[in-house]
């Protein structure tokens, strides 16, 4: 093995990621098992859970698959105690599972006056709280054995005001950024590093199963300098450097990777009068 090879394997951990069968998530739990990681994969889309597993299964990768509601801070804790007793340990967890619902504040009389409190709770429960508890459950093990590596799903629309995003999206998200810092300046004394990845616009299906529309597309690209929205591939490489020992003085940061979306932020119109 290479040095190189030596600095970013992840060879016999154990990797539990949140949301993993698709998207982003699937972009972790990939990159996680081609390094050598057992990986398993928590999500509550049992079908897509079952495809993502074979899939990295039939490429060589050792790979589990539970079906998990993160929003279950009980279910949660369980899934962790279960991963450590089976494998012995808890050594990387990505915190991802997110979901995006709601009207954006785009429409011309706003969004806020008549925001869904419904879709808001939901969506603070699992972008949120499924964090949260997603975070305590495995620092519950990887203090006890004094090492691992935490990583959180936030997003650049945690960063600043962003239109064309969903109120409990952004709130949810700034809760994030803020906490992975508070958990990593806590954890640290345990030699656990947490540290955010802070995506910009990417062509997953967080907000349900269609592909995004072109339209969608289009508006998303035109406030991205490089001109186009993300690959979920192009995260593997920055996820790998966080839970891998090439990341090993890496804690509290909050990492974008947005194609420079954070240089331009998109803007709306004057209301009419």
């Amino acid at each position: 093995m290479s040095v190189v090879d030596d600095l970013f394997s992840v060879q016999g951990k154990v990797a539990l990621v949140t949301g993993g069968a698709s998207g982003l998530g699937y972009a972790f739990s990939s990159i996680l098992a081609d390094a050598g990681a057992t990986v398993v994969i928590a999500d509550w889309d049992l079908e897509g859970l079952g495809k993502a597993v074979t899939g990295l299964a039939d490429a060589g990768g050792k790979v589990i698959g539970k079906r998990l509601d993160v929003s279950d801070a009980t279910a949660v804790h369980a899934a962790a105690d279960s991963i450590a007793a089976d494998y012995g340990s808890i050594d990387i967890a990505f915190a991802n599972a997110g979901v995006a619902r709601g009207r954006p504040p785009t429409l011309p009389e706003g969004w806020l006056d008549d925001m869904s409190m419904t879709d808001y709770g939901a969506l603070i429960d699992i972008n949120l709280h499924g964090v949260v508890y997603t975070v305590q459950a495995a620092a519950k093990h990887m203090k006890r054995q004094r090492s691992g590596s935490i990583v959180t799903t936030a997003s650049t629309a945690g960063l600043r005001n962003d239109p064309y995003t969903p109120y409990s999206y952004a709130i949810a998200k700034a809760g994030v950024i803020n906490f992975t810092r508070q958990a990593a300046h806590d954890l640290a004394r345990w030699g656990v590093r947490v540290n955010a990845i802070a995506p910009g616009p990417f062509r997953t299906h967080l907000g349900g199963k269609a592909p995004i529309s072109a339209q969608a597309e289009a508006m998303w690209s035109a406030v991205v300098p490089l001109g186009r929205m993300g690959d979920p591939a192009e995260i593997r490489g920055l996820a790998l450097l966080l839970a891998s020992a090439a990341g090993s003085f890496m804690t509290g940061g909050v990492y974008p990777v947005d194609g420079g979306a954070l240089l331009q932020g998109p803007s709306l119109p004057p209301p009419e009068r």
